[in-house]
């Protein structure tokens, strides 16, 4: 599936990524996942909230970023949890979880991909 088969948005894009990653990475790579389409947040696990490059690549997408506690993602079902992730953090999903729970009661447009390094799903927000 690709940028072109998907409705404008605006969609809430959920993050997984490791510490120390680059704004313009998490940038790039949420662009290459979504084009043009519009976006209305990046969203991710509290332990990330501060996390320069997160907080660099919402600015250089003018879009906010919204966190969750991995108790609150842990209890959204997704289609490709992982059993690493649950391990580590608490919560089988991170950028599945945190897409669905941003977009308030939108549907997974995207599931789990991964793009140079950099977890991300996109859930669209309905009006």
């Amino acid at each position: 599936m690709t940028s072109r088969d998907l409705p404008p948005g605006p969609y809430a894009v959920g993050i997984g990524l490791r510490a120390g990653v680059e704004a313009a990475i998490i940038a790039a790579a949420v662009r290459e996942c979504l084009g043009d389409l519009k976006i209305a947040c990046l969203a991710t696990v509290d332990r990330r909230a501060d996390e320069p490059g997160l907080v660099g690549a919402a600015q250089l997408l003018g879009v906010p970023v919204v966190v969750f506690p991995a108790d609150q993602l842990a209890q959204v079902a997704v289609p490709n949890p992982s059993a690493r992730t649950a391990e580590a953090l608490g919560t089988p999903s991170v950028a599945e979880a945190a897409a669905l729970l941003a977009s308030q009661g939108g549907e997974l447009a995207v599931p789990k991909t991964v793009i140079s390094g950099i977890t991300l799903a996109a859930a669209l927000i309905r009006d």
